[in-house]
């Protein structure tokens, strides 16, 4: 038997303790926060998690130097507790104790850096600190690359102990078993304070300084020295790809946030103690649990525990001991070891000698009435058990002792659920009654942040609705560029000839004059909407899981790209505010209120820039029309009006560089062009060749008008038909009084 040794050399063997908890609050958080389309409401529900940060870190006081010295020295330490463990294990037992650790810190490394994910918004993405976030999360996500996410090498791991059944999407791993409930809670929280962006921005990048500072997880200083994995990206203060060291940058970042003010500053330690604190509770947690397993009655438990209820339905006319088997199972839910006490009595078993027991020779075998109940692990942990029961005839079955102390408030006692329980309640009651906006102008500024009601969610769904109706009125096969039907050949042959076709347009276009210095001017005021905003139709792909996919990578890449690559001389609109000031046009920044009612807007130059904002809220539910807009996006200028916009801007003596550098990015060869249509072929390709819903006719479909949703018709009857789509399904019966009163979108 295994377990605690004591100064006089007695082993004591460790009673059952629960795993997975039958309180799944922080599950369901966490799977909910999972959701790149997740709508979290402030509010009561944002005061319940600044309450439990300020109780977990309550007057910190110590400079942020400190913290971080006392998170690496407490990591150290703890990785050396988790090492002695490994030390008291044979070998079938470290192969399950490994196993145990990584899924046990599954549900924060599989998400390792998804707190930063929407830190960047169209309002903060030409300010120099967020867009050092967002290099730093660009750098754990592996920018440009699928599967290069920190979390993807967690899941490598995961994948070579055969424990990722449950691990992809993220929200699926809510439902693993194996996992107690309280390793979801620091991961949901966090998970939960990134859909709230502007109310925790400080708090965030203190915990994000806290992880790095913390680096490669603790218990898994027992996986390292028996895996070989990427552990440069599990580690998540390790630098990736000769980057610069992450927890460094990020420690420049806090320094930045808490330097703009007291509270600031108080806020920043407020996210770096209350993570700290959550993690040596997580770790404690995880340690007794891994010690406590050492015992092979533990493990026996806890598989007894997972599989009785199925068991239970089948063994009513089973007896042991004048009880039905299905009886007995019922009751290991709640608790085992009387059962095991029962079937180590039993004939099933002969104690000490696995290879002789009936439970795992004739009942599991090819012909036995429980062929492939039990995994091979599963009759691994059950001959651990056998082999460690005493053989001698009248001792006990099961040695049965205290637990060692404080084992059992380390695994129930952390954290208190009854405080935290309320988030679920409110995330199901959702966001207090709002309004969505009364006009362009007010969508256009209220849609500069990640976060909003209800009622901006379902104007913003209703507008996306109307965009893609008016873009798909009496669309033809001429209407639009893309080929009727899309084939295996891909799209890269169809975007060399429309370059080729931009090439010539060009050519013919040289005897035409140059438009006027006047409208030169202009329409670079009334496009400010745009490229102030570029790439804002992407930026549901900043997601964590959407930002890595072998359909998202390219699509961040591209935001990443609009956006300097975190770097403000290269951010596509700062370069734009430039050209503007060449041309005496100074704008209010383009979040504030100011920006969105500068009278120098036309209110008809809102209408595509909101349904850019719109539309890039909804990565999953409008993927087809995304990448079909990207494309067109993408391709729209290259080789053709980029290079006929710099001429006008020569020749009036303003920088060509905002479309010159589009005109070198966007190249079908290797650029943005190239990467849309790329991520259009990856999503075709895995569709079914059918013309029902989900096939490749009916996405394609999607996709050309998507595409088309660019520059969509602009006639009365398109329009039309944009309101009409607008118009709630209930309230359609109405007819045309209702679809007067939606003409709410100034004319559109």
């Amino acid at each position: 038997m295994h377990g605690d040794a004591t100064a006089d050399g007695v082993v004591r063997t460790t009673s059952y303790l629960p795993g997975a908890s039958a309180d799944a609050t922080f599950r369901r958080l966490y799977a909910r926060a999972a959701d790149p389309e997740a709508s979290i409401p402030g509010g009561e529900l944002t005061e319940v998690i600044r309450t439990e940060l300020r109780r977990a870190s309550p007057g910190t006081g110590q400079p942020l130097d400190r913290l971080v010295g006392k998170a690496a020295d407490w990591s150290t330490t703890s990785a050396e507790r988790f090492r002695a463990v490994a030390d008291l294990a044979d070998h079938d037992a470290r192969r399950l104790v490994v196993r145990r650790a990584a899924l046990g810190w599954a549900p924060l490394g599989l998400a390792s850096g998804a707190w930063l994910q929407w830190l960047t918004s169209p309002g903060t993405a030409d300010q120099p600190l967020f867009l050092r976030i967002l290099r730093l999360y660009a750098s754990d996500i592996g920018a440009g690359h699928p599967g290069a996410a920190r979390g993807d090498a967690y899941l490598g791991l995961l994948r070579q102990l055969r424990a990722s059944e449950n691990a992809v999407p993220l929200a699926r791993l809510a439902g693993e078993p194996r996992i107690d409930d309280t390793a979801f809670r620091l991961p949901a929280l966090l998970l939960l304070m990134s859909r709230r962006p502007g109310d925790f921005c400080q708090e965030l990048v203190g915990a994000d300084l806290c992880l790095r500072a913390v680096g490669l997880p603790p218990p898994l200083a027992l996986a390292r020295p028996e895996l070989r994995a990427d552990w440069a990206a599990i580690d998540y203060s390790a630098a990736r790809d000769g980057g610069p060291a992450p927890t460094e940058e990020c420690h420049a970042i806090a320094d930045a946030l808490a330097g703009k003010a007291p509270e600031s500053a108080a806020r920043v330690l407020a996210g770096f103690a209350w993570t700290l604190a959550a993690l040596r509770d997580q770790a404690e947690a995880l340690h007794a649990q891994l010690h406590a397993s050492l015992d092979p009655g533990y493990d026996m438990a806890e598989l007894m525990r997972l599989r009785a209820r199925e068991g239970s339905v089948y063994h009513h006319q089973v007896r042991i001991e004048d009880r039905s088997l299905s009886a007995w199972l019922t009751d290991c839910r709640d608790d085992p070891r009387p059962f095991l006490d029962v079937l180590a009595r039993s004939r099933l078993v002969k104690p000490g000698r696995s290879a002789a027991s009936l439970l795992v020779t004739g009942l599991v075998g090819e012909r036995g009435p429980m062929f492939r109940v039990f995994s091979p692990d599963d009759l691994t942990i059950i001959r651990r058990w056998i082999d460690a029961l005493p053989a001698t005839p009248g001792s006990p079955a099961a040695a049965v002792a205290d637990e060692p102390a404080g084992t059992r408030a380390a695994v129930e006692g952390t954290p208190d659920r009854q405080r935290l329980a309320v988030l679920t309640d409110l995330l199901e009651a959702g966001a207090a009654p709002g309004r969505g906006p009364s006009d362009l102008r007010e969508a256009y500024r209220m849609l500069m942040t990640r976060t909003g009601g209800p009622e901006l969610r379902d104007w913003s769904l209703r507008y996306v609705n109307g965009w893609l109706a008016r873009a798909r009125h009496r669309m033809t096969p001429r209407s639009v560029p893309l080929p009727v039907r899309w084939t295996t050949e891909g799209l890269r042959p169809w975007l060399q000839t429309q370059h080729d076709r931009h090439g010539v347009e060009f050519e013919e276009s040289a005897d035409i004059p140059l438009p006027p210095r006047e409208a030169v001017v202009d329409d670079a005021v009334q496009t400010a909407l745009l490229t102030l905003i570029d790439g804002s139709w992407l930026q549901g792909f900043t997601d964590y899981e959407l930002a890595s996919s072998d359909i998202g990578h390219s699509l961040f890449a591209t935001y990443w790209d609009e956006l300097g690559n975190g770097e403000a001389a290269l951010n596509h609109p700062l370069i734009y505010r430039e050209v503007l000031r060449e041309m005496d046009v100074d704008l209010p920044p383009t979040a504030s209120p100011e920006f969105a009612a500068w009278p120098g807007f036309r209110d008809v130059s809102f209408e595509l820039p909101v349904y850019w904002l719109c539309i890039g809220r909804f990565p999953r539910t409008f993927l087809p029309e995304v990448l079909g807009l990207n494309l067109a996006m993408e391709l729209s200028g290259v080789g053709g009006s980029y290079r006929r916009a710099s001429q006008a801007l020569r020749t009036y003596g303003f920088s060509t560089r905002f479309v010159d550098i589009h005109n070198t990015i966007d190249n079908v060869a290797t650029g943005h062009s190239a990467w849309a249509a790329d991520a259009v072929d990856t999503l075709m390709s895995s569709l079914p060749d059918s013309s029902g819903a989900g096939g490749r006719s009916e996405v394609w479909a999607r996709v050309r008008a998507g595409y088309r949703s660019l520059n969509p018709p602009g006639g009365f009857m398109a329009r039309r038909a944009a309101r009409r789509a607008r118009i709630p399904a209930g309230r359609r019966w109405r007819g045309t009084a209702v679809a007067s009163a939606t003409e709410e979108y100034n004319g559109v």
